[in-house]
């Protein structure tokens, strides 16, 4: 494990405006309020997103009266690494603090020229699906659009790899760390913009892609706002087992979620997107042979490209991690059935990189700790990392 050298403080001070999550359309708000042109917020977030600069007074292209004014009522203000850790297969995986103390996770997988970042939406979740270490957590908040932003500029942060020639550290963003990200629309759909924007982080919406369990009305209504890769977590071939191990499929069946996800795709531009089916494999729950046959018929014709995944197994869990040929025969049935299907490789396996595992052992570990200095009359926060 790797501390940082730095903590970044994560509360906003005087209640500044934290540029970090603001689009360019609201930059450009905030600006024009100020009495100033337009094209300043052009020039901040190059600042801000480019070269990774928190300090107004560098902020060289801007008069020296407008750098002060911004150091009063404005900041540039990223959560902050708790703990991070780095893997022997080259993934790294942070514990990120946000406002309140809570922690979140980011995992960052390279992949040769590729390096996928996974990031969250929310602290914890509330659609506890069954086999979800994240869900076990309980939900305590959205996350802001710099919370989930910031994410990103700390992965680029953590390589020091602002305008150094190092090749970009981030080519893919997936929204696949804790949260549910329907159920923070307007935060994610921000985040999302600043991902895309060649001001910000410049990436192919084919690139970014959002991942639902199936909260169908903010589906229904996100082809108004974004235009991004969509992936939908099915991990069931049927309504009653789906029901039983995703809670939220009482609500919104898969017949509807397999709906609105071909209606997101038909109002795209580019006809050529498919919608990616997330199902995690549990030993004996949804893996057999019959499952996979059943899956195949209820995706017949349907746009779309399988990603299996094993189950991670995390303390408590009450699943098992299905068998090597499990695996393979589900994944056959589904290939001879025309299915462009992927395996997810497990990564970062020395570092607990599935989703929620760190944050879980971090959690504990500071709850440990607040117990024990209770226990001895000291009411000092403890500070992370």
């Amino acid at each position: 494990m790797t501390a940082p050298d730095q903590l970044i403080a994560t509360t906003p001070v005087n209640d500044r405006v934290n540029l970090l999550g603001l689009t360019r359309q609201q930059l450009e708000t905030f600006f024009i309020d100020l009495g100033e042109k337009r094209f300043r917020a052009q020039q901040v977030m190059k600042w801000i997103h480019h070269r990774g600069v928190r300090d107004f007074a560098d902020m060289t292209d801007l008069s020296q009266s407008l750098r002060t004014r911004l150091d009063e009522i404005a900041e540039i203000t990223p959560p902050a690494i708790a703990e991070q850790h780095d893997s022997q297969d080259g993934t790294r995986k942070w514990a990120i603090a946000v406002d309140g103390g809570s922690l979140v996770e980011a995992v960052l997988i390279p992949e040769g020229d590729r390096a996928t970042l996974c990031v969250s939406s929310q602290v914890g979740c509330s659609l506890d699906c069954t086999f979800c270490s994240t869900g076990k957590q309980g939900f305590q908040r959205d996350l802001t659009a710099a919370e989930i932003i910031g994410q990103v500029w700390l992965a680029i942060n953590s390589y020091d790899a602002w305008q150094s020639g190092k090749g970009r550290v981030v080519t893919n963003v997936v929204m696949m760390g804790m949260g549910e990200p329907l159920l923070n629309f307007d935060n994610v759909v921000s985040a999302m913009s600043l991902m895309c924007d060649d001001l910000a982080y410049g990436l192919s919406k084919r690139k970014v892609t959002l991942s639902t369990s199936g909260v169908v009305p903010n589906l229904d209504r996100l082809a108004e706002w974004a235009d991004v890769s969509l992936a939908v977590s099915l991990h069931a071939p049927n309504d009653a087992l789906r029901d039983q191990i995703v809670p939220i499929n009482r609500k919104y069946p898969i017949e509807r979620l397999l709906a609105s996800a071909k209606a997101y795709l038909n109002a795209q531009t580019d006809k050529k997107r498919v919608v990616t089916i997330e199902y995690t494999l549990l030993a004996g729950v949804n893996d057999s042979v019959e499952q996979a046959r059943e899956l195949a018929a209820l995706l017949k014709d349907y746009p779309c490209k399988i990603n299996l995944i094993p189950f991670n197994d995390f303390p408590n869990s009450g699943y098992q991690r299905p068998s090597g040929n499990a695996v393979s025969r589900f994944w056959q049935v589904l290939t001879d059935a025309g299915f462009v299907v992927t395996v997810r490789t497990t990564r970062g396996d020395d570092i607990d990189a599935a989703c929620g595992q760190l944050v879980g052992e971090v959690v504990d570990r500071t709850r440990r700790a607040e117990r024990h200095r209770a226990g001895r009359g000291d009411q000092t926060l403890l500070e992370s990392g």
